[in-house]
């Protein structure tokens, strides 16, 4: 075994342990850039000509930077339009996400809580069993009526029971003593809910609702299925027809783009991919510090 020195706070590692580290911090560190070189490689197909997307197959810089692609998809309002809507999608429907899983998690999360051994039946059974595509859309469309509307993105996918589960168990953590406190203080159960068990679970909170977030912002499928409205549509829709668009035309004219001052194909086709991934990204920054905590929710602890 190694011996380890330790001098007042400073601990002093062996040669061989250093050695270790630097392993290891060379192997993580090729790791990650083996993980980016996929998104980089994206990123700068994106700004590339025709010619050089033909006859490289890999390039990080392209060699001359072009912006037709992103001419071509904002070339009219409705990218634009895709992304707002996707913002505001995004951002409301977290909120009801992260309103109802964890008014739902606080509950199930006491032990005194009467019933909730049936209740959290009632949303495992949820996890194993659905309706089906075509009842659930006579339901959204034709019963409650919320067709090109945001209501039907936001209330089928309320609550996500995998995630509420989440919230439960880190819920349960918590020390029962501190809301034992704020009972003896007069506290009632909404005042310690909101003053005491939320600040303390900011980790999870923050790891859940970036979950939610993602699925909301790449969520496409029930946006074609509930939304027809042109002016409703959500990014991932706007982007869906334009590289279909262009497909076609390709297929159909057979000319060669370049010769003709339009974006090539496979270009427009990164820059989507850019456009749909970038802003959903940005946000990770600013809850970094809480989701490593959050995501070992759930972990084996010895």
């Amino acid at each position: 075994m190694s011996k380890v020195k330790a001098h007042g706070s400073r601990i002093k590692r062996s040669p061989g342990d250093q050695v270790v580290q630097v392993f290891i911090y060379l192997f993580v560190g090729a790791f990650a850039l083996l993980t980016l070189l996929p998104f980089i490689y994206v990123v700068a197909g994106s700004f590339a000509t025709e010619r050089e997307l033909t006859e490289k197959a890999f390039f990080l810089f392209p060699e001359t930077i072009s912006f037709n692609a992103y001419q071509y998809i904002f070339r009219t309002g409705d990218a634009i339009r895709g992304l707002l809507n996707s913002v505001l999608v995004t951002v409301v429907g977290t909120l009801i996400n992260m309103f109802f899983s964890c008014t739902l998690a606080y509950p199930l999360s006491r032990p005194y809580f009467k019933g909730r051994t049936g209740l959290m039946n009632m949303v495992i059974i949820t996890m194993l069993f659905s309706g089906g595509m075509v009842p659930s859309y006579i339901l959204v469309a034709n019963i409650l009526s919320l067709k090109n509307s945001f209501f039907a993105l936001w209330l089928p996918t309320a609550i996500n029971a995998f995630n509420m589960i989440i919230i439960k168990n880190y819920f349960q953590g918590i020390p029962m003593e501190l809301e034992e406190a704020a009972r003896m203080d007069g506290s009632n159960d909404l005042n310690t809910f909101i003053k005491i068990i939320l600040p303390l679970s900011k980790p999870v909170l923050a790891s859940v609702g970036l979950f939610y977030a993602v699925g909301h912002w790449n969520s496409y499928f029930n946006a074609m299925l509930y939304i027809s409205d042109k002016d409703k549509e959500v990014i991932q829709i706007v982007l869906r027809r334009i590289i279909f668009l262009t497909s076609s035309v390709a297929t159909e004219s057979g000319f060669d783009w370049g010769l003709f001052g339009m974006p090539p194909q496979k270009a427009i086709k990164m820059a989507t991919t850019v456009v749909a991934t970038v802003p959903i990204l940005l946000v990770y920054p600013f809850i970094q510090k809480f989701f490593t905590q959050g995501v070992m929710v759930g972990s084996v602890k010895g």
